[in-house]
């Protein structure tokens, strides 16, 4: 019996193993996710055995994004468009089943909350790829992926209405409170606590932490994934002492799948330092291999424990800092800028909390007064809480709820920080003024911490200013979380070769209490000249 030519036709195509799973989209948002999926081989080790990719092109720039096998014969190409208009794709393997498959969709243009990416901008702070400013109050939540749903989704409500913009996590699990929640997905094929096969990854458990990256991004939260860690504990799973083989498997594979989600950043190691199985020439490569093989140059950066990794080396997008005593008074925190000229994030101010554990005794007064101070240094903070219970849930490693008092006052400065230039805040007179940040000649905050003045008599240095400029003045309480706006503005004339001082003489009168601070904000007189960089003066 001769058969149909479709049926034919349809034949030949199941014998060669491949098809599109399913229609790809026709359309997609810039700085969206885009997916093909695929139906190829499943037998031998198609993590190992086959290599897939696929070009896409708007007929200008080109953009070649590795695929990846998510089991069960699936293989997904995943692509974040960073431009508007028509696409074209088309893709490449050693298999038959998964080559010269293409497409065309619509690049529309970015809704809602999507703003794309996070990059670097004005050297020492950050902006999303739409030009709006981007000014981190971060958390660190280690292993919240690696709870219970219900936990998660707990955690996930907290986030809903807590005043951070980004979180640090874990890839790999952490023993932390796994006597009482025991890990449930492990990100290879194998057995706990060792018996893992490092050739073959484990797709529930990276479909689990996309689908939680993913919901991350869609309440407008950066994920900062730390991908190597030291904190195996007496668990011993190994992750920790891979071959050089598995640890750039590992990476590879991890990029070909988070790298299309906008919100990602790469943190290559939490305390680096601590994993003793790593080499500084180990670490230069797992930036490397993470560089080359994100075709959108995600944010990268490295977290220390007592050894300071070398911030300068191209790879390194910005600073992530783990030192307590940097923000604990002003003018520490500005230091590692003049070395890197790089944006400086203290992830580790040590964390709000009542345990033993020195780095976890932070007072809620505390955590907001070390924040101040990396912000009155063109930096930023990181916050965490460490409150224990009967079963070692702590926001810190677990997630759940906020504990503490600081994250309100934080949400009271994210507020401050977003109503700034969006440029971002630097250090106005740095050798002389630690207390002071701002944008020249436009915007001033004045931080006192903990000293607790009565007056301030204006005093701002030079640079932007010419005699006239007029200044309205807000007294704020950092910690009751209250701004008091001064009668009139003050309007500014030279006092000598270096300061601006009131015409008038005035004082700005405080209330003698800690943790306040003065807000000056130009609003009328000359305007604004502009800065010329130059050598400090003696």
């Amino acid at each position: 019996m001769k058969l149909p030519r479709a049926l034919c036709l349809l034949l030949v195509f199941l014998s060669l193993g491949g098809a599109l799973l399913r229609a790809a989209p026709t359309s997609v948002e810039q700085w969206g996710l885009y997916e093909v999926a695929l139906k190829g081989p499943a037998d031998g080790n198609p993590f190992v055995d086959v290599r897939l990719t696929a070009t896409f092109t708007d007929g200008v720039r080109k953009v070649e994004v590795n695929g990846f096998y998510d089991g069960d014969g699936v293989y997904r190409v995943r692509f974040m468009p960073e431009t508007t208009g028509e696409w074209r794709y088309e893709t490449k393997s050693n298999r038959w089943a998964l080559t010269d498959k293409s497409g065309v969709f619509t690049v529309t243009p970015a809704t809602g909350k999507n703003r794309g990416p996070v990059r670097v901008r004005n050297t020492y702070h950050f902006a999303y790829a739409d030009g709006s400013a981007f000014k981190p109050i971060g958390t660190t939540i280690y292993s919240w992926t690696h709870r219970p749903a219900a936990m998660e989704e707990e955690t996930l409500k907290t986030l809903a209405t807590a005043p951070f913009n980004k979180v640090r996590m874990l890839v790999f699990p952490q023993a932390h409170g796994v006597k009482f929640m025991p890990v449930e997905r492990w990100p290879y094929v194998g057995k706990a606590p060792r018996d893992w096969d490092y050739t073959r990854f484990n797709p529930d458990f990276f479909q689990h932490l996309e689908k939680r990256v993913g919901q991350l991004r869609d309440l407008g939260i950066e994920c900062d994934l730390i991908l190597f860690h030291p904190y195996d504990d007496d668990e011993e799973w190994g992750f920790e002492t891979m071959s050089t083989e598995a640890d750039d498997h590992y990476l590879r594979y991890l990029v070909a799948r988070l790298a299309a989600y906008r919100n990602i950043w790469w943190s290559i190691g939490n305390e680096y330092d601590f994993l003793r199985t790593k080499t500084v020439a180990d670490w230069d490569r797992y930036f490397q291999v993470v560089q080359a093989n994100d075709p959108y140059n995600h944010l990268r950066s490295i977290h220390n424990g007592h050894l300071l990794y070398d911030n300068g080396k191209p790879w390194v997008t910005h600073s992530s800092i783990q030192n307590g005593m940097a923000a604990a008074e002003p003018g520490r925190a500005e230091l590692y800028r003049d070395v890197w000229r790089k944006p400086v994030v203290y992830d580790e101010l040590n964390y709000e909390g009542n345990h033993e554990l020195r780095w976890a005794q932070l007072s809620g007064r505390d955590m907001v007064r070390n924040f101040w101070n990396a912000t009155v240094a063109g930096t930023y903070g990181g916050h965490s809480e460490f409150f224990e219970d009967e079963r070692q849930v702590v926001w810190l490693a677990q997630g759940g709820k906020l504990k503490g008092e600081s994250a309100p006052r934080l949400a009271f400065l994210r507020k401050i920080l977003e109503d700034a230039p969006a440029s971002g805040l630097d250090p106005i007179d740095q050798w002389r003024d630690v207390r002071l940040v701002g944008k020249a000649g436009e915007y001033y905050l004045v931080y006192f911490g903990e000293k607790k003045p009565t007056s301030w008599a204006p005093s701002l240095y030079r640079n932007g200013l010419v005699e006239g400029m007029q200044f309205q003045v807000d007294v704020i309480d950092t910690w009751d979380m209250t701004i008091t706006p001064v009668e009139g503005a003050i309007t500014l004339k030279k006092k000598n070769r270096y300061v601006f001082a009131d015409r008038d003489g005035r004082e700005i009168n405080l209330p003698g209490k800690p943790y306040q601070a003065i807000r000056l904000r130009w609003v009328g007189g000359p305007k604004p000249q502009p800065v010329v960089k130059a050598p400090v003066e003696p």
